[in-house]
């Protein structure tokens, strides 16, 4: 094993930046929900003009909706992530703020038509605030319940159970919006050996509290077992989406 806990320190250890999951080429499958998160935003960004994308990471899925009709906006939260987004979305007209919609963001109220997010954290009445009136908010969101198998081999909790389409449309609507569309997924993603699941861990610090591998060691070498048995290493994805509009 001293062979393989080198190879996964290696994986730990590895460069990550943005949103990039490069790395893991050929060594993980992901499932895909029915919906295509990039059509429906690339259609929302040709009918809109004051455009925001929240929690933007490295700007990796923004930048491929260019070129923007009108105004174009950016905000992340996570440090790290902000020179590479900037770097990434400057040249395309994007400017990239500092905050997120938990603490609050630095725009005026009703200051856009369109409000993206994928797979950031979010506050409904944030959105509700820098929305204009018709505006709308489209949103694919990580499910509270996402990798609840993964965590229990490791013995641990998921860190937003609350995140349910069922919380999300409730309380848009509370604040009268109106939901467009609505969609739930659960499919299955594949690691093809330990190291990969290794890299996703720490890339992803919040699906299992404290990763490391020498402290997570019995349960990585139980999973390589596992492989070796023939049995794969699948877990369960839950995504989510919503497009609502304000009144």
């Amino acid at each position: 094993m001293t062979q393989l806990m080198d190879q996964w320190t290696r994986d730990a250890a590895a460069p990550f930046e943005g949103w990039d999951f490069s790395y893991l080429a050929g060594r993980m499958i992901e499932g895909e929900p029915p919906w295509s998160y990039l059509h429906l935003a690339k259609a929302a960004v040709a009918g809109a003009q004051d455009i925001l994308d929240v929690a933007t990471g490295g700007g990796e899925i923004f930048a491929s909706l260019a070129p923007f009709p009108g105004l174009a906006r950016a905000v992340e939260g996570y440090v790290p992530n902000l020179d590479v987004a900037r770097r990434r979305l400057g040249p395309l007209g994007v400017e990239v703020f500092q905050g997120n919609t938990r603490s609050g963001m630095p725009f005026e109220d009703r200051t856009f038509d369109l409000v993206l997010n994928r797979h950031g954290g979010f506050r409904a009445a944030e959105m509700h605030r820098i929305l204009q009136p018709g505006g709308v908010f489209l949103t694919q969101q990580v499910g509270g319940d996402n990798l609840a198998d993964l965590v229990a081999a490791f013995g641990g909790r998921l860190a937003y159970p609350d995140n349910t389409l069922e919380r999300v449309c409730a309380d848009l609507t509370a604040l009268g919006c109106e939901i467009l569309k609505r969609e739930d997924w659960r499919g299955s993603v594949t690691f093809l050996d330990v190291g990969a699941l290794v890299y996703f861990l720490k890339a992803i610090p919040w699906v299992i509290e404290d990763f490391d591998v020498e402290r997570h060691r019995g349960v990585l070498e139980s999973l390589h077992r596992q492989l070796q048995a023939g049995e794969p290493l699948r877990f369960t994805y839950s995504r989510f989406l919503v497009q609502a509009v304000k009144a």
